[in-house]
């Protein structure tokens, strides 16, 4: 098969996949929505994102992309946690939710205003941040991620704040280390190569296997931010060399 006719395939193949992804979304969505007052926050997580599993089942069958987790003995079994993830996919958005469960996402505001899916993920108390007021945006996450985190969520952030390709690195902001030191509560670093075959706003998928990494949990008690946020980055930074991210 010649380049051009394995990316016309993927494409076709790509275009069965969101035929049953939007469909299938904005039944689910409306559904869940209708139901949604009736669940408390845990319930209601369950409710809404169980079709996660289904999308990740569909991705697999319809483009040929899976995954393979390493390090999932390190996710802690209870208790609240800051996940730190690198961020290049829009697949990270729909596994990270049957892997972390419960929790709450930080995410750009712009999200929950999508017909159906941002509606339906409003109802999973993210943490929705303008990325256009800064110090508002560091605020927030400080004042309502501790208020997750006490209630023994998870909370999961990408600290390179917006979507960055394959092959280059971002910078890491320091939020999530400011946030696990002022709740007292470990950060799980993660990472994953979904960008190779789940590019940022890519139509197009290539088939193949997600690897995801999960490092051990980098302690906060009796360090600063700086040191903090030194140990999250320098384990990012290897892994993302590891998976040829850099």
């Amino acid at each position: 098969m010649s380049e051009f006719q394995a990316s016309v395939f993927h494409k076709i193949r790509a275009a069965i996949y969101y035929v049953g992804f939007y469909t299938l979304t904005v039944i689910y969505a409306s559904f869940c929505l209708l139901l949604s007052p009736f669940f408390g926050f845990r319930g209601r997580f369950k409710l809404v994102t169980v079709i996660n599993f289904f999308y990740m089942f569909w991705l697999r069958v319809c483009c040929g992309v899976g995954v393979k987790v390493t390090g999932k003995e390190n996710l802690p079994e209870d208790g609240a946690y800051v996940v730190v993830a690198n961020h290049s996919s829009e697949w990270e958005t729909l596994y990270l939710q049957t892997l972390v469960r419960p929790q709450c996402t930080v995410l750009k505001k712009e999200l929950l205003k999508i017909p159906f899916f941002g509606w339906a993920l409003g109802l999973l108390k993210p943490i929705a941040i303008d990325r256009s007021q800064r110090r508002g945006a560091l605020k927030q996450l400080l004042t309502e991620g501790k208020s997750r985190l006490e209630e023994e969520i998870p909370v999961i952030i990408f600290p390179q704040g917006t979507r960055v390709p394959v092959g280059k690195m971002g910078k890491f902001n320091k939020g999530g280390a400011m946030l696990a030191l002022s709740a007292g509560v470990p950060i799980i670093p993660m990472i994953h190569d979904a960008g190779h075959y789940w590019p940022g706003k890519s139509f197009a998928k290539k088939p193949g296997t997600v690897q995801v990494h999960i490092g051990k949990p980098i302690p906060v008690e009796g360090r600063t931010v700086d040191e903090i946020h030194q140990d999250m980055v320098e384990w990012l930074e290897s892994h993302m060399r590891e998976l040829k991210l850099i």
